[in-house]
């Protein structure tokens, strides 16, 4: 798909990987709304990046709301052609609490709600927003969109810690494949990237050494992935018309340790 000419909504596009990604997007030319909670930054990036660019508060858990900032999206332009995904978070847990007692259910569902959940909803409803629209004229197997998903690292090598978050990146991983082969009959790809140790605003909380010490555990190269670096990846998987049902990672080949 030619990224002047669509129309792709962001979640989680006021910070970090998504406000990255609807940077790169609009700079290509294209129109983007930016999905993300109501007290978020995200109507003041709208701003910023310009009159392509509007803001659709909503919590991607909630279907009403959701379905109703696709709407706004779906009508920009020639409506809505991509979404990218990003929206997510994490709460530490264990199987065991280190007195025994058993994991917070309440701590892993949350995870598995706002991540796993979030990610089917997105999916599912910016999905039939674009199956609406006919082909794309010019693309040579007439494809109607593209989704791309965020999963992690951790899909595949959980920390200690992590059995939450790990549980609901790998659903995501888990269910790529599936939601290509299900879309492929309405001309909809489905991608995901699997992002290792990036330099979101998160990270940036952290003390210097222990920013020194996490870029020195990625083989090559030796530094934290670069926000910019997850846009260009997302925005080669809506351009790209052959690239389907795969998830990619992004993490200088690291491999994580248990903990």
């Amino acid at each position: 798909m030619d990224l002047a000419r669509i129309t792709t909504a962001v979640t989680g596009g006021a910070s970090g990987l998504g406000l990255a990604t609807a940077r790169r997007l609009v700079g290509a030319g294209g129109h983007v709304t930016i999905i993300d909670l109501p007290g978020s930054d995200g109507k003041a990036v709208a701003e910023e990046l310009g009159d392509r660019v509007l803001f659709a508060p909503a919590d991607i858990t909630d279907a009403g709301a959701f379905g109703e900032a696709l709407d706004e999206a779906d009508a920009q332009a020639d409506g809505l052609r991509g979404v990218v995904h990003c929206a997510g978070s994490g709460r530490k847990m264990r199987v065991l609490e280190k007195d025994g007692s058993p994991g917070s259910l309440e701590d892993f569902e949350f995870v598995i709600r706002l991540n796993l959940v979030g990610t089917f909803n997105a999916l599912r409803l910016g999905a039939e927003r674009i199956a609406r629209h006919d082909r794309i004229d010019d693309a040579e197997n007439g494809e109607r969109g593209a989704v791309v998903l965020t999963a992690s690292v951790a899909a595949f090598e959980g920390q200690i810690g992590q059995i939450n978050y790990s549980a609901s990146k790998a659903g995501i991983v888990g269910m790529t494949i599936v939601a290509a082969r299900d879309l492929a009959s309405r001309g909809i790809r489905v991608n995901t990237i699997a992002p290792g140790i990036m330099d979101t605003p998160l990270l940036g909380r952290l003390r210097d050494d222990v920013r020194t010490s996490l870029a020195a555990t990625v083989p090559h190269p030796h530094r934290l992935g670069h926000v910019d670096e997850f846009a260009s990846l997302a925005s080669h998987m809506l351009e790209n018309g052959y690239l389907n049902g795969e998830t990619v990672r992004l993490d200088g080949a690291i491999r994580m340790a248990p903990r």
